[in-house]
């Protein structure tokens, strides 16, 4: 173990003129402090690591959003910015490696310093601000693009990636459509046992819903593509003298979700490869262990099928923003395909590098006065119970018209919804259940039972709770009930009739989920197309569940577990992403004399 008699990496003067200030401590395990702490100290690593992490402005429930800024070893300081500026903490540091020894600075010797030392505290000062500046020019590379110090399982792993996609580049449609459908048959054959991984690794959602999920990802988007061209010619308009042929993307980089991680990566892996892409992987850092189970057994499909190495890996080095801006600057990436939190999208849209994201969902369910209460209460505790409201296209927010919102309160409790509408019960929820500031659900209840949720505000019925329906008063953006609800919990609005339905629904969508979906429940299909035409959004469900209905078990949509928002939610397409959009279309035009004359 290194000696702990001296902080040798700060310069000697410094060093020897601190020593009398110095503190040694010594971390196990756990967390050295959080985001949002009082600045009261730095410290100098002298042996083990530190895990820095910053959460925005979702805080821990930006859960699909990788938190890792990076890590720590001998011989940095740490802590340093909330001591020069006096706010609070920026970043939460964790114990990475243990025993963590460092040496701590604390600030109110720092104020000692000033009063009694003031050319120590200059010297100080200036060795802080010096290594906080490195940071901040760190932090411009990523910004500006460039390349510098970066990682070498990122250049390996493009480097394979490239030289891969060459290769199968020529591999014609009855090889490709073979390892594809070999890829969906093992993945279904292990989607139990490895939902259940998922389950254990990242503590979200339950077993048989991620099976479903994972099932759907293998075989119901094998079923969509089969058949249909991944590349080459793929259509011929002989009238027009139009051709049109299309050709991979490239290297495809992909954000792996920590909510639906073994689904997401065999979708993702489907759909580059009928394209004839290459693929990297980057799982979120707390799906690690599903991310070696996942990607070991793609790289034992291909090298059973003869791929060429290197066609499909994923990132196996501890993951961290910096290593994925590494791969988002990277010149031999061509394209980002983000599936996760908002953070990481808007950094793969930032990156200037050509990409295909999500937005969050916060999806409006106008329950208009003449369906049926029973069918729609029905789908609605079906479909938000669904892997524990983990699906951003699951209902968020019911709006429920006057005439019905009796009979459809009914319907949802014998659902097994626990509607809240005792003021001490909902009292009880919001204490429990939001965060202080009631902005957001503690990250505690994140694809959690609606059972265990329950527990934790001390509810109770007489039947299984599966989801909680919560009156959520005003819509207003620090209202955690009028947004994004990663677990079975839904807002409850009461509305005079539809046209005030539609204002609510447009309303909640400016607060959170433009671009993403919406859903209706009416017999009028005149009501249902001008509450679509209405919208913001790329998915409207009529009559549908949202959870099944999105990825198109109950609907016609494209099975897909990437859900374009548009411009509305500043993506680039509203589409359910599929093989179509990681391609490029030539188009082959023939002369044909002009129809007009200029």
């Amino acid at each position: 173990m290194p000696s702990l008699r001296e902080p040798d990496h700060l310069p000697p003067s410094l060093r020897d003129s601190l020593a009398p200030w110095l503190e040694s401590v010594v971390f196990s395990t756990g967390t050295v402090f959080r985001q949002g702490d009082v600045g009261d100290a730095c410290f100098f690593l002298t042996a083990g690591q530190v895990r820095i992490e910053a959460h925005g402005e979702r805080g821990e429930c930006d859960i699909d959003s990788e938190p890792v800024l990076g890590y720590l070893g001998a011989g940095e300081a740490f802590g340093e910015l909330a001591l020069l500026d006096g706010e609070p903490r920026a970043a939460s540091a964790f114990v990475e490696t243990a025993p963590v020894h460092a040496w701590k600075l604390t600030a109110a010797s720092v104020e000692t310093l000033r009063a009694r030392h003031p050319d120590i505290a200059a010297d100080l000062y200036r060795y802080l601000g010096t290594h906080a500046a490195a940071k901040l020019r760190s932090t411009n590379v990523t910004a500006t693009g460039q390349r510098g110090g970066e990682d070498p399982e990122v250049d390996a792993l493009v480097t394979a990636a490239a030289d891969a996609r060459k290769a199968f580049s020529l591999w014609p449609d009855d090889r490709v459509e073979a390892l594809l459908a070999r890829i969906a048959e093992v993945s279904a054959s292990r989607a139990g046992e490895l939902a259940d991984l998922t389950v254990r690794a990242t503590r979200y959602g339950n077993v048989p819903d991620k099976t479903r999920k994972n099932l759907m990802a293998a075989l119901g988007v094998l079923h969509s593509m089969t058949g249909h061209p991944g590349a080459g010619v793929i259509a011929v308009d002989e009238t027009r003298g139009i051709t049109e042929i299309a050709a991979p993307a490239g290297v495809v980089f992909a954000l792996i979700p920590i909510t639906n991680p073994v689904a997401t990566a065999v979708f993702k892996a489907l759909v580059c490869l009928k394209s004839r892409n290459a693929l990297i992987l980057s799982f979120h850092r707390a799906a690690r262990e599903v991310a070696g189970v996942v990607g070991e057994m793609l790289e034992g499909i291909l090298i059973e099928a003869g791929a060429p190495a290197g066609l499909i890996g994923w990132v196996k080095d501890r993951n961290s923003r910096r290593k994925t801006a590494a791969f988002f600057r990277h010149p031999g990436v061509d394209l980002i395909l983000a599936t996760g939190g908002r953070a990481m999208v808007r950094a793969a849209y930032a990156s200037g590098k050509p990409a295909l994201g999500v937005g969050p969902g916060n999806t409006p369910t106008l329950i208009c006065g003449d369906c049926d209460p029973g069918v729609a209460a029905a789908m609605v505790v079906e479909s938000k119970s669904f892997d524990h409201g983990l699906i951003c296209g699951a209902e968020h927010n019911l709006i429920v018209v006057d005439s019905i919102y009796d009979a459809f309160i009914a319907a949802l409790e014998a659902s097994g919804a626990a509607v809240l509408t005792d003021p001490d019960e909902s009292t009880r929820f919001m204490l429990a259940v939001l965060t202080d500031d009631g902005t957001s659900l503690r990250r505690k209840t994140v694809g959690q039972s609606g059972a265990d949720i329950a527990a934790m505000a001390d509810l109770e019925r007489p039947f299984p709770i599966r989801v909680l329906v919560v009156p959520a008063g005003e819509a207003h953006s620090e209202n955690a009930l009028a947004r994004e609800k990663m677990a079975p919990v839904l807002g409850l609005f009461r509305v005079a009739d539809e046209t005030a339905g539609f204002a609510l629904a447009a309303r909640l969508l400016e607060i959170e989920g433009a671009g993403h979906t919406a859903i209706i429940h009416s017999r009028n299909r005149e009501t249902i197309r001008a509450y679509a035409e209405a919208l913001p959004v790329g998915r409207i469900l009529a009559n549908s569940p949202g959870a099944q209905g999105v990825v198109g078990l109950t609907t016609g949509l494209i099975p897909s577990l990437t859900l374009g928002c548009g411009t509305f939610g500043g993506t680039s397409t509203t589409d359910n992403v599929t093989y179509l959009h990681v391609r490029n279309i030539k188009r082959l035009a023939e002369f044909r004399s002009p129809s007009i004359t200029l």
